[in-house]
């Protein structure tokens, strides 16, 4: 004889099906993902990871960083994949002199650099042996120790002036790099470190007013920078617009010597982890 399943008692939960997930609420879920990393790409910092030695001693080839959109607002060249079709800039504000900042070049590649702010609409700027000179006052700089880069992949000894100081050494640890090693100091206080390896034709510029919209910015890698002191027919950047900015350099979030392979192991060795989390 069949026995019947006992009722349930009043009040009491009965259990509900399991709901299988279907197709659309992975979908969904993925579109969802998708509409806030492209909000914070846009609107609240992206990636960018740095291409040259025209920053050293402060950024290096390998270096992976957090570039913050906020702070000087947004124009088409802050939207990702191009999606940017008006002129100007929405919000924000220019920048401080000092800030690193990473823009579009304003050449027709369509590249992104990193330069340091040095002049802002209105100011006269001029370079003399190297020293730059701004409003007519010599922004001062101090000879500190060499810059001691360990070679590698990412971090070639590239030596382009003429200082006998500067150049590749051997050492306990492999070979090494040297700089001469300026701390410079803008008005207001900012400070930062700079290379100088000797004459190059850039140690003598201007002088030049920075037009409105436009700002000067300069490599700290001083004579190794095709910067603002180079025209963009020379292959410089050339007086900035203010409009190509892209953000501010936040954090590094990761840097590289450039010597790992496929290998996951190799690229723990390969991490500079003393970098990572350096802010600007």
């Amino acid at each position: 004889m069949e026995r019947e399943s006992p009722a349930a008692e009043p009040g009491e939960a009965t259990a509900e099906p399991e709901k299988k997930e279907s197709w659309w609420d992975t979908i969904r879920f993925l579109l969802i993902l998708f509409a806030i990393t492209l909000f914070v790409r846009t609107f609240v910092f992206a990636p960018f990871s740095i291409p040259s030695g025209s920053m050293l001693p402060n950024l290096m080839i390998g270096d992976y960083l957090f570039v913050t959109k906020w702070p000087y607002g947004w124009s088409r060249y802050a939207m990702p994949f191009g999606m940017g079709g008006f002129e100007g800039r929405i919000g924000g504000a220019l920048p401080d002199r000092g800030d690193i900042v990473v823009f579009r070049y304003p050449g027709q590649e369509e590249e992104d650099y990193v330069k340091r702010v040095i002049g802002l609409p209105g100011d006269r700027i001029e370079v003399r042996g190297g020293v730059v000179i701004l409003n007519g006052t010599s922004v001062p700089r101090q000879r500190i120790a060499d810059y001691v880069m360990q070679v590698s992949a990412n971090s070639p000894c590239r030596v382009v002036g003429n200082d006998p100081e500067a150049g590749a050494q051997q050492s306990s640890n492999g070979e090494e790099c040297h700089y001469p090693r300026y701390r410079e100091t803008l008005p207001g206080g900012r400070s930062y470190e700079v290379l100088d390896q000797g004459g190059s034709p850039a140690d003598e510029f201007g002088p030049i007013v920075v037009p409105d919209g436009h700002l000067f910015v300069m490599g700290d890698n001083r004579d190794d920078s095709e910067d603002s002191r180079v025209s963009l027919e020379e292959g410089g950047v050339g007086l900035l617009p203010a409009e190509n900015l892209i953000g501010e350099a936040l954090i590094a979030f990761w840097s590289t010597d450039g010597s790992a392979g496929w290998l996951p192991w190799t690229w723990l060795s390969a991490a500079r982890w003393a970098r990572i989390g350096r802010t600007y």
